[in-house]
């Protein structure tokens, strides 16, 4: 992706917000020895990749990465996770997408981890949009945008070169 003029967030911006959130996370989970860090589907998980490293490099929790695979376009189909249920049963989760837009992803995947008994569940995401249809929230975002429902936010975390873009 190559930079536009409505670039809300550049690489470098990115890497200090992933910092940031790591740091809450940590704060959060201060007497945990285990974090599990599941993103969700391909922006999501590539975040979670990258909040997994930068936690491991400010503390002594051990972050758990998992992937949770869902149909956005029909979040009521079956929702799986790289890890089985044991392995998250009992522990500290957060569940990491790149934006927060309507809810519906997160809303159903949190759906998806209440099977089990958790410590804690928290929600983190890059971009936090204000059009919700579902009562979630992010306990740590990078961003908050008032933006119109015709607006669309772009994130590209593939490259070498990380950005937001608002179309």
């Amino acid at each position: 992706m190559e930079l536009k003029d409505n670039v809300i967030l550049n690489h470098k911006e990115i890497q200090h917000k992933i910092k940031r959130i790591a740091f809450q996370i940590y704060e959060s989970n201060v007497d945990e020895n285990e974090v599990v860090i599941a993103g969700i589907g391909e922006n999501g998980f590539i975040l979670a990749k990258q909040l997994k490293s930068t936690l491991k490099s400010i503390s002594k929790i051990e972050p758990i990465l998992c992937e949770v695979s869902i149909d956005k376009k029909n979040p009521l189909s079956e929702i799986s996770t790289s890890i089985k249920p044991a392995e998250y049963t009992n522990k500290s989760i957060v569940l990491v997408d790149d934006v927060l837009n309507s809810g519906t992803t997160l809303i159903y995947s949190v759906k998806h981890f209440l099977n089990v008994p958790l410590k804690q569940f928290k929600t983190a995401v890059l971009v936090n949009r204000n059009h919700k249809k579902y009562p979630v929230k992010a306990d740590f975002k990078g961003i908050s945008l008032s933006t119109s429902l015709h607006e669309h936010v772009q994130v590209d975390l593939k490259g070498k070169i990380q950005q937001v873009v608002l179309e």
